[in-house]
C-alpha cells in the first residue's frame, strides 16, 4: 500500500508552496496584514478603473502598474523561500518604498523625462539603475532566479557585445544608454510585455478570481463526474474533463493541479491506477489547461499582442489543436484502463445528474466572454463582462452569493495572483528592450537557421529544444517572449505562417511543464500521489505525446489553425490527426481491442505518424496500416471468450 493522499488543505498548500514560486507569499497578521490586504485591493480596483473611466498615457499607467506590483511583491514574497513564515524584516519594507518610488518617477516628472529623452540627467540614471535592480530581484522571487540570470545575460551582452567574436558580435552599448532604453523607453521594462499585464492579463486573471468565489471549481469536478465518471477509466477521464474546464479560469500548471488533483488522484489510485499513471493523467490534463480556450494561458494575451491581431484570432486559432491535445490524452487513459481492465466509478459516488445538470448556468460567464469576443469587441470588455456576470450568476443560489466581502477577497486574490505576472513581464521586458537594442533576435534567428541548414524540421526540433530547456526555470509568459522573440523570426523565414511560428513556440513553453528533469505540474501531481516525481514525469510526457506532436502538424498544415482554409480541409486535418493519435496511443500502450505484440506496437505508431503527418499518400498509408491493426486486435479480442469457453 502506498502512503495515502495529502487531504488537509494545509497540505495542499504546502504542496503548492513548493512547486509554485508564485504561492509561496508570506501570510502577514495584525496590522500588516490589513494594509497588504487594501494594497492589493486597491491594485484591482485601480486596473479596473484604468480600463473603464481612466484614460491615462501608457507612461504614466504602466508605471503605476509596476509601482503597485513591486511594492507588493517586496511585502508578501521573501527574499528566501524558507522565510515566508517570519515576520516580515525592515529590509523588505525599505525595498517596498524603493520600488514604489522609482516607478513612479515616471509619473513624478513625466513632461520632464520626455524632453530630455536620450540626454538623461544623473538621478534619472540612478533611478533606472536602480529599477532594473528591483525588477531582476522581484523576478528572482517570485518567479525564479532562472528568469533573473537570462535576463541579467542579455544586460550583459548589450554591455560586452563588442568582445564577443563572431556572428553575435555588436558594437556595444555603454551603460547609460542601456538604462535609458530598458527603464525610460516604451521597449524596455514598460514594453509590451508589461502592457499586456496592464490590460489584458490582469483583468482575466481577476475573472478567474471571481468566478472560482462562486464554487465553480467544485462544480467543475462535478461535471465531470456526471459526464466521465461510469465510464471506462472513469476516474482519469473525470481528471482530464474537469483540468480541461479548469483551465478556463487558472493560467497555472500547478494550481491547476492541486486544484482537482486532490479529488482526482485519490480516486484514481482506489479503482488501481499506478500512484505515477495517476500523478500523470493530472499533470498532463492540468498543464493542458493554459491551451485551452477561451480564457487560456497569459501567453495567449502576448501572442495577439506580438502579432497585432485580436484576441479572437488566438481563441479560434487554439479550438482544433486544445482538443486535439486532450483527445490524444483521454485516449491513452482509454486503452490504459481497458489494459488493465478497470471501470469506472460506483453509481454511489456519482453526484445526482439532474442536480448538477441544474447548475449548468454557473458556465454563463464563460459564454458570456466567448459572445463579447465574437462580437469583436476588447478582450478587456470581454473580461469585465465576465467578471460582472460571474457576480450575477453567483446570486442565484444562497450559497454561492457574493457579499461584500467575497467581492473584496476576490479583488484581493486576483491581485495577489497577478503579481508573479506583473514580476514576469517586466523582467522579460529588459529582455525584449535588448534584443530591440543590439539586434540579437535576428542574429539567434539566422544563427538558428544556419545551423539547421535551412531544413523545416530541424529548425522546428531546436526549437522545441530550446522552449523545453528555457521552461525548466522560466514561466510559460517569460518563456514564450524569449523563444518567440529568437526562434519565432527563424520559423517565419522559412515559409510558415507567423501564427503558426508563433504557436509552436507558446505550446513548447507549456509541455515544459511537465518535461523532465525539471517537470513542475509533474512533480507537484507526485507530491499528491505520493509517486516518484522522475517516473511521474515521463508518465506525463508519455501522456502528453499530442502536445508534442501537434505543434508539428500546425506548422506543417495550418489549417488545423484555421489559417486559410475551408472548413471540409480543417475537418479533415483534424480527423486523420485523432486517428492517428489512436493509432499512437494504442502503440504506446500496448492495447487497442486486445493486448498488441511488439510488432504491432511498431505498426501502430508508424502508421500514426504517417496519419498525422498532411499528406495524401501518408493519410492513405496510415489509415490502411491502423485498419490492419485494429482487424487483428478486433479478431483477437472476439476469439478470446471462445478460447476461454473452450479451455473451461
Amino acid at each position: 500500500m502506498s502512503n495515502p493522499t495529502p487531504q488537509t488543505q494545509q497540505e495542499i498548500d504546502e504542496l503548492v508552496a513548493q512547486y509554485d514560486k508564485e504561492s509561496s507569499y508570506r501570510e502577514h497578521s495584525g496590522v500588516l496584514k490589513w494594509v497588504v490586504f487594501a494594497g492589493l485591493v486597491l491594485f484591482s480596483l485601480y486596473q479596473l478603473a484604468s480600463s473603464t473611466i481612466l484614460l491615462l498615457p501608457p507612461q504614466i499607467h504602466r508605471p503605476i502598474h509596476l509601482a503597485f506590483g513591486l511594492g507588493l511583491i517586496y511585502l508578501l514574497y521573501p527574499g528566501r523561500a524558507k522565510n515566508r513564515k517570519k515576520k516580515l524584516g525592515i529590509l523588505n519594507i525599505i525595498l517596498c518604498l524603493v520600488a514604489v518610488f522609482v516607478s513612479l518617477y515616471w509619473v513624478y516628472d513625466y513632461e520632464g523625462l520626455v524632453t530630455r529623452t536620450g540626454n538623461y540627467n544623473t538621478l534619472d540614471l540612478f533611478v533606472g539603475g536602480a529599477a532594473i535592480l528591483l525588477v531582476l530581484e522581484a523576478a528572482r522571487r517570485v518567479v525564479g532566479l532562472p528568469i533573473a540570470i537570462i535576463a541579467t545575460l542579455f544586460l550583459l551582452y548589450s554591455r560586452f557585445g563588442g568582445y564577443i567574436p563572431g556572428f553575435l558580435h555588436h558594437r556595444g552599448v555603454d551603460e547609460a544608454r542601456i538604462i535609458g532604453h530598458s527603464f525610460f523607453t516604451l521597449e524596455g521594462i514598460f514594453g509590451t510585455p508589461l502592457q499586456v499585464s496592464s490590460t489584458f492579463i490582469f483583468l482575466y486573471v481577476l475573472f478567474g478570481a471571481f468566478l472560482e468565489r462562486t464554487g465553480i471549481g467544485e462544480y467543475f469536478n462535478d461535471l465531470a463526474l456526471v459526464v466521465a465518471g461510469r465510464r471506462i477509466g472513469g476516474p482519469a477521464k473525470v481528471a482530464v474533463f474537469s483540468s480541461a474546464l479548469q483551465g478556463t479560469i487558472s493560467g497555472s500548471s500547478v494550481a491547476n493541479v492541486v486544484t482537482s488533483g486532490a479529488f482526482t488522484i485519490p480516486m484514481m489510485k482506489r479503482l488501481g491506477y499506478r500512484p505515477e499513471f495517476a500523478g500523470a493523467v493530472e499533470a498532463s490534463s492540468s498543464t493542458g489547461g493554459q491551451i485551452m480556450p477561451p480564457i487560456m494561458g497569459a501567453a495567449a494575451f502576448l501572442m495577439a499582442e506580438f502579432l497585432g491581431v485580436p484576441y479572437w484570432d488566438i481563441v479560434k486559432a487554439a479550438i482544433l489543436p486544445a482538443l486535439l491535445y486532450f483527445t490524444g490524452i483521454w485516449i491513452m487513459v482509454h486503452f490504459e484502463a481497458k489494459r488493465l481492465g478497470l471501470r469506472g466509478v460506483s453509481k454511489e459516488e456519482i453526484p445526482n445528474k439532474k442536480e448538477i445538470l441544474k447548475k449548468l448556468y454557473m458556465l454563463a460567464p464563460i459564454f458570456v466572454i466567448i459572445g463579447v469576443l465574437m462580437s469583436g469587441r476588447s478582450a478587456e470588455f470581454s473580461a469585465i463582462c465576465g467578471i460582472v456576470s460571474s457576480i450575477v450568476v453567483g446570486a442565484f443560489r444562497k450559497e454561492t452569493r457574493m457579499s461584500f466581502k467575497d467581492i473584496l477577497e476576490a479583488l484581493a486574490a486576483g491581485a495577489r495572483t497577478a503579481l508573479g505576472v506583473v514580476a514576469a513581464t517586466a523582467c522579460a521586458g529588459i529582455i525584449v528592450g535588448t534584443v530591440t537594442l543590439t539586434g540579437i533576435g535576428l542574429k539567434l534567428a539566422n544563427g538558428l537557421i544556419g545551423m539547421s541548414g535551412g531544413i523545416l524540421l530541424l529548425t522546428l526540433f531546436f526549437t522545441m529544444i530550446a522552449s523545453l530547456i528555457l521552461g525548466m526555470g522560466t514561466p510559460t509568459t517569460a518563456n514564450y517572449i524569449i523563444t518567440s522573440t529568437i526562434a519565432a523570426p527563424a520559423i517565419i523565414q522559412l515559409g510558415v505562417p507567423a501564427l503558426s511560428a508563433h504557436m509552436f513556440t507558446f505550446y513548447f513553453g507549456i509541455v515544459a511543464d511537465i518535461t523532465p528533469p525539471v517537470a513542475l505540474a509533474a512533480f507537484a501531481a507526485s507530491g499528491l500521489a505520493k509517486s516518484k516525481p522522475i517516473k511521474t514525469g515521463v508518465e506525463s510526457t508519455r501522456l502528453a505525446i499530442a502536445a508534442f506532436l501537434a505543434p508539428y502538424i500546425f506548422v506543417l498544415s495550418p489549417q488545423l489553425l484555421l489559417i486559410d482554409t475551408t472548413f471540409m480541409e480543417s475537418l479533415w486535418v483534424m480527423f486523420t490527426s485523432v486517428l492517428g493519435m489512436i493509432g499512437v496511443g494504442a502503440g504506446l500502450i500496448g492495447f487497442w481491442m486486445s493486448r498488441l505484440n511488439p510488432a504491432e506496437r511498431i505498426a501502430s505508431i508508424a502508421a500514426g505518424l504517417c496519419a498525422i503527418v498532411p499528406g495524401v499518400w501518408s493519410d492513405a498509408i496510415g489509415i490502411v496500416i491502423l485498419a490492419a491493426v485494429f482487424f487483428l486486435s478486433y479478431r483477437r479480442a472476439k476469439s478470446a471468450p471462445q478460447q476461454l469457453q473452450v479451455n473451461g
